[in-house]
C-alpha cells in the first residue's frame, strides 16, 4: 500500500499542534509539528504512540512499513527524511523515545 493510501486510514491529527519526542532523561530530542511537510509524519507518529505507547523498536519497524515507498527512499538517501531516519535509528539501536502530545488550542 502506498504512503498516501495509508495516511487516509490513520486517525486524524487536527487536535494536535505537535508531538515531542523525549529521551530517557525527559529531554526533547525531536518535534514533529502539524504543518505542511510534517503533517503526514505527525499522523504516523501519533498512530504509533496510540498503539505502542512510545517509539519503541517494534513501533519503529511498524512505522517504516507505514511510510512505504518513503522508507525505501530514506534508506537509499539518508538525511532526506529525518523523521524516517529517526525510526531507522530506533529500530537499529533498540532505543525508546517517550511521546508527548502537544494539543492545539
Amino acid at each position: 500500500m502506498s504512503f498516501a493510501s495509508t495516511l487516509k486510514q490513520l486517525p486524524g491529527v487536527s487536535h494536535l499542534a505537535a508531538i515531542e519526542l523525549l529521551d530517557r532523561d525527559g529531554e526533547v530530542v525531536g518535534r514533529i509539528e502539524n504543518k505542511a511537510g510534517q503533517a503526514g509524519s505527525l499522523a504516523v507518529y501519533n498512530h504509533l504512540a496510540q498503539i505502542y505507547g512510545a517509539m519503541t523498536p517494534d513501533a519503529a519497524r511498524k512505522g517504516l512499513e507505514l511510510y512505504a515507498e518513503h522508507a525505501e527512499e530514506a534508506l537509499a538517501h539518508p538525511g532526506r527524511h529525518p523523521n524516517i531516519d529517526r525510526l531507522i535509528g530506533i529500530a537499529e539501536r533498540g532505543d525508546t523515545l517517550r511521546v508527548k502530545h502537544v494539543f492545539a488550542l
